[in-house]
């Protein structure tokens, strides 16, 4: 805080420097007036009468010609008389006469003037320098007696260098470039056309989205679709990290913000990107941080602060959608969520293909893509990059399929182990997956689709659910743990997500609800409805256990199913 402080007064003694040049600039120009004034031609002209006149009593002791005029002093005062109007030979006989060959008044002046000019730049130069190093003296006295000042003015100097960068970047990638992910590329589509084409949408009163929260694990190119929907609509991209703009120092973070906002809007329409805005958008309270706090604060304003027709939309990207503020995700904010997940087998083969564009590759696309599983865009990019050294090192120019082999443990290490599956791990999840989705299948739960590492079951959106509705929702929850028990005699700690959800739900019905076995609920009744589900579940399954490995076999190739592609597997069965 203190070298807040002495910044602030850095910044003041700067402004009373400023009426010093003030005052130097002044004393130039009163220079320059006082030159003209000195300097000008203050001789009177006389005609050749009134030469003879004055030249009768006394005669000038010498007398010059300058340029078209020859001039002599008589008696202290000045005059002059044009050359060709008198006999120059006659008046050289009487008195001394003096050629001098100048250019006139106004050579005489700028000169003058020159010269004048640069002695007062060095003194002002001699000034500025004088008064800075002063400054910084005092400064450097000040500074020293704060603790930890080397680290804390570096850390001033980068915040000041920072803000001072805030440019926009102009993106030439599209989505052309940007393999997979294809249902938030269609997402993001009409937003592009909206940046292209505002007046089409505003002339039928549609807004434009304040902001887009692209929601996803590490590596599945939430930064790169942003760049791509820069790039396709052409327009100004401003990148900023959220952890950026957490800083030690108050009002630091405020202030990036605000001038993030402020470049935007001189360059519209623009696109605000936020990378981990999770790191500035948490929830508050709890373990208060005020300057977060502020920095939010911030942020919500300058989000509430411009118009929804000024052509600047901000993309926030998290991992951790379920850490940040509910005031940040509220509708006029970031009024659209896209979920941009890991890729299946269809969107990995593309991946591959992107990134050995420009390499030799001797191996089949979809059996590597197989190989993959639970890798990110950026992980398949570093495979085949690792791969491609391996070849080098084999002194081959052709990755095969015996490189990748090579260096996927390798890669792997830098996944998150619940994403590095064997493929008896992946036999586990299929399982645990189809179940889940022939539950939902059975009791007409809509899903969008249903993958080897999430589902996309939807909440049942009513205003109030029956008994029956909510147990079956629980069943659901507790399916993949009802058939891999009856499968494996086993259970796996994957399932604790849907556990957890499936124990909530029962909470609720029992304490809430009164749908227990008495009206006001007791621990037996939460206990009872999770067992009740779970059992009823796993001799559902043993009775159609060859369904489920339909599910599972096709699951396990695809990768993922719709819901109508479950009903097609299990068509005319009951």
């Amino acid at each position: 805080m203190k070298l807040i402080i002495l910044s602030q007064k850095w910044t003041k003694t700067m402004q009373k420097s400023k009426t010093l040049y003030f005052g130097i600039f002044a004393l130039l120009l009163c220079a320059i007036v006082f030159s003209v004034l000195i300097f000008k031609d203050s001789a009177t002209l006389i005609s050749t009468t009134h030469l003879e006149k004055i030249t009768q009593n006394s005669l000038p002791n010498n007398a010059k010609i300058k340029g078209e005029y020859l001039y002599f002093d008589i008696n202290g005062q000045s005059y002059k008389i044009a050359k060709d109007a008198i006999d120059l030979k006659q008046f050289a006989q009487k008195i001394p006469l003096e050629i001098k060959q100048e250019s006139g008044f106004i050579t005489d002046l700028i000169i003058n003037i020159f010269a004048i000019f640069l002695v007062v730049i060095l003194l002002f130069l001699f000034l500025v320098l004088f008064n800075r190093t002063k400054l910084q003296q005092s400064l450097t006295q000040e500074i020293k007696k704060t603790p930890n000042y080397q680290q804390q003015a570096k850390m001033i100097a980068n915040e000041a260098f920072m803000l001072h960068n805030i440019k926009p970047i102009h993106s030439n990638l599209t989505f052309d470039d940007v393999a997979g992910i294809d249902e938030a590329k269609e997402e993001l589509k009409e937003i592009v056309d909206y940046l292209k084409f505002p007046k089409k949408y505003q002339d039928f009163g549609i807004k434009l989205p304040r902001g887009v929260l692209l929601v996803g694990p590490p590596g599945v190119g939430k930064t790169l679709i942003a760049k791509a929907l820069a790039g396709e609509a052409k327009v100004p991209f401003f990148y900023q990290s959220g952890a950026s703009f957490v800083q030690i120092y108050a009002g630091m973070g405020a202030k990036r913000v605000h001038d993030l906002f402020t470049k935007a809007k001189l360059n519209v329409p623009a696109i605000i990107f936020i990378d981990e805005i999770d790191a500035v958008g948490k929830a508050r309270g709890g373990m208060r941080n005020d300057e977060r706090e502020t920095t939010l604060n911030q942020l919500l304003t300058e989000m509430d602060g411009f118009e929804d027709s000024n052509g600047i939309i901000v993309i926030g990207a998290t991992n951790n959608i379920e850490s940040m503020d509910k005031a940040l995700l509220r509708s006029g904010r970031f009024d659209r969520r896209i979920f941009v997940e890991l890729p299946n087998l269809q969107e990995r083969i593309k991946i591959l293909k992107v990134h050995t564009k420009n390499k030799k590759c001797d191996f089949d696309y979809e059996e590597v893509a197989r190989l993959c599983i639970g890798f990110s865009g950026a992980a398949i990019a570093s495979l085949i990059n690792e791969a491609a050294l391996c070849a080098i090192k084999r002194d081959s120019k052709i990755i095969q399929k015996e490189d990748i082999l090579n260096v996927r443990d390798k890669v792997m290490i830098g996944i998150r182990k619940k994403l590095s599956f064997s493929e008896k791990e992946k036999e586990i999840l299929a399982y645990y997956q189809a179940a889940k989705a022939f539950s939902a299948y059975w009791f007409e739960v809509p899903f969008e689709k249903i993958t080897l590492m999430s589902d996309g079951l939807k909440q049942l959106d009513k205003e109030f659910l029956s008994k029956n509705e909510l147990e079956n929702q629980i069943k659901i929850y507790l399916s993949g743990i009802a058939a891999l028990e009856l499968l494996y005699s086993e259970h796996y700690s994957h399932s604790k997500n849907d556990l957890n959800e499936a124990k909530n739900l029962a909470y609720k019905m029992v304490e809430t609800y009164g749908m227990g076995e008495f009206l006001l609920g007791r621990e037996e009744d939460i206990v009872k409805i999770l067992e009740t589900c779970k059992n009823e579940r796993f001799n559902f399954f043993k009775n159609y256990r060859n369904h489920l490995e339909k599910i599972q076999k096709q699951l396990l190739i695809n990768e993922r199913l719709e819901y109508n592609e479950i009903g097609s597997l299990i068509h005319g069965e009951f």
